[in-house]
């Protein structure tokens, strides 16, 4: 007997019913940006529905995601002052730190995965602690400005820590730096803080979708760029040998970042390491391409925004970080009344 496909696509509830990649709010993970450099929520220009959130008002921000079901939030803080030490990043009334009180406070049950880096932080907007840049990070041999690697795991150890003791559920690297999940997952431990899992960015590429972000997150360098820590776009087993050394060290879930143009490192990655949670970051320029086009006409903004985290679904995240979170998820509930 001849089967015809499209016997399967006749009506709305029968392509629902044999739908083979769902999307659902509770895969969402809301990323928000918290400022001591303002006291109102600042717009970001280029991030249409997107703002910077004085610690005062995240509780709100949060209150309104977790009523629509989202289950998870990842923040990223920007201190009202830089050093070249990024400092801010593990005081203990840093930015990020008390916002993980507020929301924690308001939304106990919300989960809080905080960005574990130092480019948000330092006044040269790099992910670590550059050579030169105080008298006590000199080192003879190397160029000033190089990235030192290990000096900045110790202090993204004390980073995490600080976050952990704020009240952190989860704790999310993302410097790309040899030995990162090592040194903050011991230094974890090694303050009581086993617990706590590390959603580590295992392969984050040096793309060139980061810019919006860079202006929400206050981060870009001074100078030069992050080539020498983030991976190339053209690397795809690199990719995957980065998340095993990962796995190696601790990490307990991972993340390929971004997503669009990724999608076979997320089905890579998905089918090496099929036991772990995988999560992909729709970042900022994916998110201003759909909000351009969409205010311009150009196209249907809530169907291709879901069209895209379906992709990024069937391409094997389990999680996907999205600053569409909000209306997906208010769509998404639409979909099923």
């Amino acid at each position: 007997m001849n089967r015809r496909p499209r016997r399967l696509r006749f009506s709305p509830a029968i392509r629902r019913l044999v739908r083979e990649t769902r999307v659902e709010a509770d895969r969402l993970i809301y990323p928000l940006f918290v400022t001591d450099a303002s006291d109102e929520p600042r717009p970001v220009a280029s991030m249409p529905g997107v703002c910077q959130w004085p610690v005062e008002r995240i509780a709100a921000e949060a209150e309104a995601a977790a009523e629509l079901r989202i289950p998870a939030l990842l923040l990223f803080g920007i201190p009202a002052t830089k050093d070249p030490m990024g400092s801010g990043g593990f005081a203990e009334r840093g930015v990020v730190q008390r916002a993980v009180r507020e929301i924690k406070r308001a939304v106990p049950d919300l989960l809080v995965f905080t960005d574990v880096c130092l480019c948000e932080y330092t006044d040269h907007g790099h992910c670590g602690l550059l050579a030169g840049s105080t008298p006590d990070l000199r080192r003879p041999g190397l160029p000033e400005g190089y990235l030192l690697n290990d000096e900045s795991v110790e202090v993204l150890g004390r980073v995490a820590v600080s976050q952990a003791e704020a009240g952190a559920d989860g704790l999310a690297p993302s410097a790309m730096l040899d030995g990162m999940v090592a040194g903050i997952r011991s230094a974890l431990d090694s303050r009581g803080f086993g617990h706590l899992p590390v959603l580590s960015y295992s392969a984050k590429f040096a793309s060139g979708f980061y810019g919006p972000f860079r202006e929400a997150a206050q981060g870009a360098p001074r100078k030069g760029d992050r080539s020498t820590h983030q991976m190339d776009p053209a690397n795809a087993r690199e990719a995957l040998k980065e998340s095993a050394l990962d796995v190696e060290e601790g990490a307990d879930a991972l993340m390929v970042k971004p997503a669009l143009a990724y999608l076979d490192v997320i089905a890579a990655t998905r089918a090496r390491f099929p036991d772990l949670p995988l999560a992909a970051y729709n970042v900022s320029g994916e998110y201003a391409m759909v909000k351009a086009a969409a205010e311009r006409g150009w196209l249907e903004e809530r169907r291709a925004v879901l069209e895209i985290l379906t992709a990024i679904r069937r391409a094997g995240a389990d999680l996907v970080i999205t600053y569409h979170a909000k209306d997906a998820a208010r769509w998404l509930a639409e979909e099923r009344r």
